[in-house]
């Protein structure tokens, strides 16, 4: 059973990562920027003269780890999921640094016996030598195993949903291809769960075939979004939120649909259109 009041203290170690362009371009291949080499735009993202940095790389950097495998939270890890990210950015991230990444738990919410326990954790992003706050990165994760522990039912939802999309047609649709090796990239930027790249772990966990690694499609979707409402001005983005609802598999396309609301924020939803299959929803960007 969940140890909330382990949970809620838990103590991260203050982690400090040195990262080069090369670092910056791998993330970005994983993307699928370069896959035509030919593309000024894509270039600029994979080539270290005047190399650009797709921001959602904050991601990445200073990652805590699958702490919450950790036996003293009493989460049974094994049927959590990442339900959704929020990232802020505050400044534009060099193509080379060194970062400092400070982690603490905001709060635990007790969905139901049925429904499990969701966890918010925050992750602030600093430059180690300038004390810059870089990106505030926040994580919701469901503990589908581990709800029920405050004894009472959970209040109802309020009505409505502000993360829904307008019925209108989309503002904007950009359609990037996913590279078949994309999650065997990614995963040398981060999260080496072999989910992403062995075939029996994929079909042992229900799948036909190893799924792309959520935050490779968040990571895309950023891509879109700095292509479609930025003028490919990276710093212009100034945050970006939304909820995994459905994994994608390497090699398919994420078509990204987008509703201007106004100048500085934007609705999208990503979605596969070979399988009429939205794999993020709920999604809201804010620009600077």
């Amino acid at each position: 059973m969940i140890d909330t009041n382990a949970v809620r203290h838990w103590t991260f170690p203050v982690l400090r990562q040195a990262y080069a362009e090369r670092d910056a371009i791998l993330y970005a291949l994983a993307l699928g920027y370069g896959s035509d080499p030919g593309d000024p735009g894509q270039l600029s993202y994979v080539y270290e003269r005047g190399l650009k940095v797709v921001p959602a790389f904050a991601n990445v950097l200073c990652h805590p780890g699958f702490w919450i495998s950790d036996p003293r939270t009493g989460i049974d890890a094994t049927r959590a999921v990442h339900g959704e990210q929020r990232v802020r950015f505050h400044a534009p991230l060099p193509p080379r640094g060194r970062v400092r990444g400070e982690t603490r738990v905001l709060d635990i919410v007790d969905k139901g016996k049925s429904k499990g326990a969701l966890l918010v954790f925050e992750r602030q992003l600093f430059d180690d030598e300038t004390g810059t706050l870089l990106a505030t990165i926040e994580q919701h994760t469901l503990c589908r195993g581990d709800g029920g522990f405050s004894g009472a039912e959970p209040s109802p939802s309020p009505r409505g949903n502000v993360h829904s999309n307008p019925t209108r047609p989309p503002d904007a649709v950009v359609e990037i291809p996913v590279l078949p090796q994309a999650a065997l990239v990614y995963r040398l930027s981060a999260d080496p769960n072999p989910l992403h790249a062995d075939p029996q772990v994929a079909l042992a966990a229900g799948f036909p075939r190893p799924i792309l690694h959520g935050m490779c499609t968040f990571g895309i979707a950023c891509r879109a979004l700095v292509q479609a409402c930025t003028g490919d001005v990276p710093a212009r983005l100034a945050s970006m939120s939304g909820r995994f609802s459905t994994p994608m598999f390497p090699g398919e396309v994420l078509r990204t649909e987008i509703w201007r609301d106004d100048p500085d924020a934007v609705r999208f939803r990503c979605l596969v259109p070979a399988r009429d299959t939205v794999v993020l929803t709920g999604g809201i960007a804010t620009f600077h």
